[in-house]
């Protein structure tokens, strides 16, 4: 039985100076139907969001709402119009209640006030119908994203939306928070919205998805059935080359009597970490596993002066080594790319000239600036390096891709030319291209002596890059694995309770 659409673009195209975002792309959405959107970094998924949300506005093609022709000026335009969007950054305000954040600028009132009372009964009420029992009277900012993002799209649901876009909805989500998102979504398909789901995990796209279309370069490549297709033929699909070729990647090469760059002994601080060692060989990648929360971050973290070990030893090259603060760690060049390129990594409204000599320059210090001239030759080299796609070194890094973004905040620690090179996450949110080409840099640099510390909630490519691999477990070292022969089993095993370090498994 056909289903009945909700949604169709026909024709969508939109240029931009010197680059077509989209040529006759064609997109359509039915109702009760969960339909992934999908397409590496600057494939045009986000511009064609933009035209259904009215940020940006047609060169040619036209949208039908229930078979209607709408022409969307703006985001508030689309939400009266019943178009609600979710970001993968929480767009609501942290210092107002739960209540208040769903409800804002549609408040019940009584007698011309506020009515606090219904106010907060229905949000609670509207909380209740997405399985969470909290207190809508607290601030957003006193819950974890997860539930910050159910309060997103309890606000779309509450103001009648017919489509729902989830922009990478589970990127800082727990496996146990996706699910319950998952579970969400699915109630919302059976009561007949529409919803495009945004993400790079393909696993999550086969999970909950009926169908998906895949862009590529501003074209539509195809629309399937989920069940359709296999995930090989989807990511072939997404990058135009067959998958063994994005991934043909070496992985380094350690002898045996490499000398050790960072030793780390017994470090711990209360309720962070507790009793950490490990030895960083010259050259050698050490992937961090574990689940969020698990301590990767906070181990990292204490590297490079963010955090402060009060038990333990840091040594660097044989020597002892305590970092009150990241300017420390630069100083012995040790290079820390965050697990929130949008929080700690880049600044969106400077330049990437600007972004990749900052920490240049807090090396050489403040009094001895670098020249417009240097900083745009060290730009350059890395733009050119890295392929960052951009027309030159002047936009700004807030008007980049998420991957173009990631490299950039990779640009500015390999300008420092580090000893060491922390990075957490880099991957996230991302591209299957994008990752395979942080992937084969990380590589290349410990190929050219760089000692690598690589934290990824993604067992393969953990696996797929390492020399050894730290299990982390409840702040806690809890094993060691070689890369060359470990498998996602064993690393599970010892995540799941297995036997700690020391420790025979069981």
């Amino acid at each position: 039985m056909p289903q009945e659409a909700i949604l169709e673009m026909k024709g969508i195209e939109i240029q931009f100076p010197g680059v077509k975002a989209l040529d006759k792309v064609d997109f359509t959405l039915n109702k009760g139907e969960i339909h992934a959107l999908l397409g590496e970094n600057g494939a045009g998924k986000s511009t064609l969001i933009k035209c259904l949300t009215g940020v940006h506005h047609m060169d040619a093609g036209k949208i039908l709402l229930d078979g209607e022709e709408i022409v969307p000026t703006s985001p508030q335009d689309a939400i009266k119009m019943g178009i609600s969007t979710v970001f993968q950054e929480v767009n609501l305000c942290q210092n107002l209640s739960v209540a208040e954040n769903i409800f804002v600028g549609r408040q019940p009132m009584k007698r011309h006030q506020i009515d606090w009372k219904e106010l907060n009964r229905r949000a609670a009420a509207l909380m209740s119908r997405f399985h969470l029992d909290i207190d809508v009277t607290r601030p957003l900012s006193y819950y974890s994203t997860a539930i910050q993002q159910m309060v997103s799209i309890a606000r779309a649901v509450d103001i009648q939306a017919k489509i729902l876009i989830l922009d990478e909805p589970t990127s800082s989500l727990d496996e146990n928070e996706v699910q319950l998102l998952f579970e969400v979504m699915r109630e919302l398909k059976a009561d007949g919205m529409g919803i495009i789901f945004i993400t790079h995990f393909l696993d999550q796209v086969f999970a909950v998805s009926d169908r998906l279309t895949i862009l590529r370069n501003g074209h539509l490549i195809g629309t399937f059935q989920a069940s359709e297709i296999s995930k090989l033929e989807l990511v072939t699909q997404m990058i135009g080359k067959d998958m063994d070729v994005i991934f043909n990647l070496k992985r380094a090469e350690v002898a045996d009597d490499a000398p050790y760059t960072l030793t780390a002994s017994r470090i711990g601080a209360p309720g962070v970490i507790s009793s950490v060692s490990l030895n960083l060989k010259k050259g050698e990648l050490m992937g961090f596993a574990g689940l969020l929360g698990s301590g990767r971050t906070e181990t990292a973290e204490m590297f490079f002066g963010i955090g402060h070990p009060t038990t333990g030893e840091i040594t660097m090259d044989g020597q002892p080594v305590s970092f009150r603060e990241p300017c420390d760690a630069i100083a012995k060049r040790i290079a820390f790319c965050p697990e929130d390129r949008k929080r700690d990594g880049i600044i969106g409204d400077l330049s990437i000239r600007e972004n990749i000599m900052l920490a240049v320059q807090a090396r050489k210090g403040f009094m001895h600036p670098m020249s417009h001239q240097e900083q745009s030759e060290l730009a350059e080299k890395y733009i050119k390096l890295l392929g960052i796609a951009t027309p030159n070194a002047e936009k700004k890094v807030g008007e980049l891709s998420g991957g173009n973004q990631q490299k950039v905040i990779l640009a500015r620690w390999m300008a420092t030319d580090p000893e060491v090179l922390i990075l957490d996450e880099p991957t996230r949110g991302i591209d299957v291209g994008a990752k395979a080409e942080i992937q084969r840099l990380m590589l290349e640099m410990c190929g050219e002596g760089v000692s690598v510390i690589f934290i990824s909630s993604e067992l393969d490519e953990i696996i797929r890059c390492s020399n050894r691999i730290v299990v982390m477990r409840d702040r806690e070292k809890v094993g060691e694995v070689d890369g060359e022969s470990c498998t996602q089993q064993t690393i599970l095993n010892i995540i799941a309770g297995g036997a700690k370090e020391g420790e025979e498994a069981v």
